[in-house]
């Protein structure tokens, strides 16, 4: 067996990309997305879950916490995400996709597990509860990095777009089973009980997963990207016995698609910002404003959603639930109905589009609310109709950011511009819940909702001009490895993968 250590610096020539993109859809792919897409369901579960028991948390017979200590909650949670995202990134791109969604999903399970072994409302136990909110968070954070990576290098070329939309679109599939979980824990047995049930509703989906997950192989990409030539030979064969059982005929693949590399040393974040800001300006221009653009609107109007409802339009706060269930539904809806498009009609127009149609539709529906004809029912719909858009081209950043840099970084890009894209987030709650204020002033809000709807178009206009079409396009066209450079293709001294395997080349 040929270790890294001895095909490093030596040429590889590989046919794996191609092996990956010409199969057609299986099983084996419905498992991956299955096993891999939780993460977002997690994520979404987890927020609303916190969000959901806050006010059951202030109860003297639960831990009789402060207003101020519950909404730290969220704070310390999301700071966690941000850390894992970097940490775990890191780790991701240098260990390997596999080796890193096991751990990071183990991490997201001891820490949500033991939140709800938290049994006392002292000093001691508050930093424990903390901290287990920080770790779940950490978990969640690193899965965003390892799971978009191994996604993307996994899913046949012409499938990406539709996928990776649909994946992200799930996190409020978690937000409606949050929801429901905790309005039944909550509803249906002692308080002191059912608010740790419900934070272990993740952990039970989690167990699961992690069984599911045991039995899927490492990113051949990432594999012959690090010059483990004979692994990747071996996770490519398991993949393409997988879905030759299903009695699919496998094409052979033509020589003339091989790609060239030579297997680079590992880039740490310093390098990594001169790769981004050097070698792919525009594109880290785009991803940024496109991360920034949907985190600053969805935590905005997410995070204050019931604020508005009980301090505008009079709706108590038992009823919430009801309201964002509908919300939930309308943003779940979205990335799997139009996911598609961006396929077919393209990554420029669909992204641009649904971010520019979003921003109109809330400066619409802003009008509304402040000349004051809208009820409950009737900002909700706007709601609906307007992030049924914005969750699509949202969903569309995170595909935008895993796709359009090279492999040797994807994970450690899609970690930075996570966390970039999670602390202007953060802005969005504070600001506008100073505009909502006692209710009284809605013409605040309004100017709110106009300054939402100006970022979310702006994101749509910058992807116009720089938006990579990346549709249909194999993860190597789009961005070329870092290890493809300095490999002189006329010296002929290149190691051979793959292409002469008879069966399946």
């Amino acid at each position: 067996m040929v270790t890294p250590a001895e095909t490093q610096g030596a040429p590889i020539r590989s046919l794996i990309p191609a092996r990956i993109d010409r199969l057609p859809w299986s099983p084996f792919h419905t498992r991956l997305v299955v096993a891999l897409g939780v993460a977002w369901i997690l994520d979404g579960l987890e927020i609303t879950v916190a969000s959901a028991v806050a006010d059951t948390l202030s109860q003297p017979e639960t831990l009789g916490l402060s207003s101020a200590a519950v909404g730290f909650l969220a704070t310390v949670y999301l700071a966690g995400e941000v850390v894992g995202a970097l940490f775990f990134g890191r780790l991701s791109d240098k260990l390997g996709r596999r080796n890193l969604f096991m751990v990071t999903l183990g991490v997201y399970l001891v820490g949500s597990g033991l939140t709800a072994l938290t049994l006392g409302n002292g000093l001691g136990w508050v930093v424990f509860l903390y901290a287990t909110r920080f770790i779940a968070g950490m978990g969640i954070g690193g899965e965003y990095a390892a799971i978009n990576s191994a996604i993307d290098e996994l899913i046949p070329a012409r499938y990406r777009g539709r996928v990776d939309i649909a994946v992200n679109g799930t996190y409020w599939a978690g937000a409606i089973l949050g929801t429901l979980g905790t309005f039944v824990f909550l509803k249906s047995m002692d308080l002191g009980l059912g608010w740790r049930l419900a934070f272990l509703i993740g952990p039970v989906l989690g167990l699961v997963i992690l069984v599911v997950r045991r039995h899927l192989p490492e990113s051949p990409r990432w594999q012959v990207m690090n010059g483990r030539v004979d692994e990747a030979e071996q996770s490519i064969s398991f993949i393409e016995h997988e879905v030759e059982a299903t009695g699919a005929t496998l094409a052979r693949v033509d020589d003339a698609k091989a790609i060239e590399l030579r297997p680079t040393q590992k880039i740490g974040y310093l390098a990594l910002t001169r790769v981004l800001f050097r070698d792919y300006p525009k594109r880290a221009i785009l991803g940024a404003s496109l991360m920034i653009s949907q985190s600053f609107l969805y935590n905005a109007i997410f995070f204050t959603y019931t604020l508005v409802l009980g301090k505008f339009y009079g709706v108590p706060s038992e009823s919430t639930p009801l309201y964002l269930i509908a919300f939930a539904v309308g943003n779940l809806a979205g990335p799997l109905a139009i996911g598609h498009f961006f396929d077919t009609v393209g990554r420029r127009k669909m992204i641009s589009g649904t971010y520019v149609l979003s921003g109109v539709l809330l400066a619409g529906s802003a009008g509304l609310f402040y000349a004051g004809v809208l009820n409950a029912v009737t900002q909700t719909v706007a709601w609906c109709v307007i992030f049924f858009f914005a969750s699509a081209g949202a969903s569309s950043a995170y595909l935008t950011v895993s796709e359009i840099f090279p492999l040797e970084v994807r994970a450690k890009a899609i970690a930075v511009f996570f966390a970039i894209a999670q602390c202007f987030g953060a802005l969005g709650p504070v600001v506008y819940g100073a505009l909502i204020g006692d209710g009284s002033r809605p013409v605040l809000l309004f100017v709110g909702y106009l300054l939402g709807a100006a970022v979310m178009a702006g994101g749509g206009l910058i992807a116009w001009f720089l938006a990579v079409d990346a549709e249909g396009k194999s993860l190597e066209d789009v961005a070329t490895p870092l290890a493809a450079g300095g490999v002189d293709r006329r010296r002929g001294s290149v190691r051979a993968e793959g292409a002469s395997r008879p069966r399946s080349p």
